[in-house]
């Protein structure tokens, strides 16, 4: 398997407890593969699995049928049906993941907490911070702030430190789940780059960006989720 990431029949659904165990079909039948060095973005309208379908790939969802198939040294690694302790660890080696949302620690710097991934896979505290303080730096983020805990911060600024978290890893794949939203124009060129430097470095992205302009300047192609829209199968 050389292709980084390679998705093959996924569903997921889920079931509501509090209405009689309601099944509720998310997506079904997801099949795609990532190349190395190209960005594919997730397209479709709202509330079609987009955000979804990268949870189940970061392993937050679990599927219901399907593989979700990575290379981690010599391993391929299903993470559909791998055990917590594989998946935390595909994570730390390969898999990164921008979220939408920050979650911050109580009383962790700013700068700690960009630089904690580096920390987790063995680069010494002082590197990792000086090159959280780069990318800190690169994303505008004002100096005063980075010794600061960023759970008070402004949703642009914490949008900052989670994209410098992200990107601060040389991890094989990157899932982004619309980085750009809180960014002011600046900011979001700032993004673009970042962005076609790891697919210079041959990094594998898979993406959602509802900014029309950041999504025809980052993507390769575009991957559209209604075709996996269980109501499009049943209509």
């Amino acid at each position: 398997m050389t292709t980084p990431l390679i998705v093959s029949d996924v569903s997921k659904s889920f079931t509501m407890h509090l209405r009689g165990g309601l099944r509720l079909p998310v997506v079904s039948n997801v099949s795609f593969s990532l190349a190395a060095g190209e960005c594919v973005v997730l397209g479709g309208p709202s509330g079609i699995g987009k955000s979804s379908i990268l949870k189940m790939l970061y392993g937050n969802y679990a599927v219901d049928t399907g593989q979700i198939l990575v290379r981690n040294g010599e391993q391929i690694i299903d993470l559909a049906s791998a055990e917590p302790r594989v998946v935390l660890q595909t994570r730390r080696d390969v898999l990164g993941y921008v979220s939408q949302f920050l979650r911050t620690v109580p009383r962790v710097s700013a700068l700690d907490v960009v630089a904690e991934p580096l920390v987790a896979r063995g680069t010494p505290v002082l590197e990792a911070r000086e090159r959280a303080e780069a990318l800190l730096a690169r994303l505008n983020l004002p100096k005063d702030l980075w010794q600061l805990p960023p759970a008070t911060f402004s949703g642009g600024e914490q949008q900052r430190v989670n994209i410098a978290r992200g990107f601060i890893t040389d991890h094989r794949v990157l899932l982004l789940d619309e980085p750009t939203a809180s960014l002011d124009a600046a900011n979001r060129a700032i993004v673009v780059d970042m962005v076609r430097a790891k697919k210079d470095q041959g990094v594998a992205l898979l993406g959602i960006f509802h900014d029309e302009e950041v999504r025809e300047a980052v993507a390769d192609r575009i991957l559209d989720v209604s075709q996996f829209s269980p109501r499009r199968a049943a209509a």
